[in-house]
Order: C-alpha cells, then sequence, then structure tokens
C-alpha cells in the first residue's frame, strides 16, 4: 500500500488546522479521501503539497474559487501556461484596483484626521460631521 497520511498528520505536515482540511474537502479543493476499514480518513502524501498550494495562493490574495480553478488546470492535460497567466493577469488588475482605493481612502481618513486635534467635547467633531455629510448634495440639487 502506498504511504497515506491521517488527517492529523497531514495537519500537522502541511501546517493547517483538521478543519481546514475538511473545508477544503467539503469546497472541492481536495479530494474525498479514502477511508480504512474503521472509517478513518487517509490521505495521499501528495497533499501535503495540495494544501501547501492552497495555502500559498491564499496568501497571495486568490480566493478558494481562483484556487480550485488553478488547481484544475494542474489537472488538465490540455491547459496551457496562457490561461494561468491570464488568471495572474486579471488578479493583478483586481490588486491593483484595490490598492487604488485604499489610497483613496486613506487620503480621506488622513484629512479628517488633520481637521481634528482631539480636544473638547464631541460636540462639533470635525470627523464625526466629515461621516454625517452628504457630499452628494450638490448632484442632487
Amino acid at each position: 500500500m502506498l504511504q497515506s497520511l491521517t488527517i492529523g498528520k497531514l495537519a500537522k505536515r502541511a501546517e493547517v488546522s483538521i478543519d481546514s482540511i475538511r473545508f477544503y474537502e467539503r469546497r472541492g479543493l481536495l479530494s474525498e479521501p479514502m477511508r480504512t476499514e474503521s472509517n478513518y480518513r487517509v490521505y495521499p502524501v501528495e497533499t501535503v503539497d495540495q494544501l501547501r498550494f492552497i495555502k500559498k495562493a491564499q496568501t497571495l490574495g486568490f480566493t478558494l474559487n481562483e484556487v480550485k480553478a488553478f488547481l484544475a488546470l494542474q489537472q488538465d492535460p490540455n491547459a496551457s501556461k496562457a490561461e494561468v497567466k491570464e488568471k495572474t493577469e486579471e488578479k493583478i488588475k483586481i490588486i491593483r484596483t484595490k490598492i487604488q482605493d485604499l489610497t483613496r481612502i486613506l487620503k480621506v481618513l488622513e484629512q479628517m484626521d488633520a481637521a481634528c486635534d482631539g480636544l473638547g467635547s464631541i460636540k462639533d467633531c470635525p470627523i464625526l460631521e466629515a461621516l454625517a455629510a452628504d457630499d452628494n448634495q450638490e448632484c442632487h440639487q
């Protein structure tokens, strides 16, 4: 019989929780494991690499659906590097948009923070006033 791992040993080797492994199974990122006669899950050793792949992809911002698509491409003998590159470039665009949005948000928050000296009562707080302001009021007149 090929070498296999229990779920606990797999979790330890891949540095993930048992719950994560079960979650990935439910989401279809990992194949349903073999079962022993006593119904214990046993996994091929290669599952460690799959779990590390999933975790690294998540760390780089890929969603579980995107990771699942990568895993499917790995198994597809007709898949090309171009398909993987296209998915990566799509993620880069999404991340750049998020960076632009976060940069804009940071600038507004810094302006709000600079407008408040933090002294006195909450009455006439410039931060709260800015949050309550109808910035679209001009558009509706």
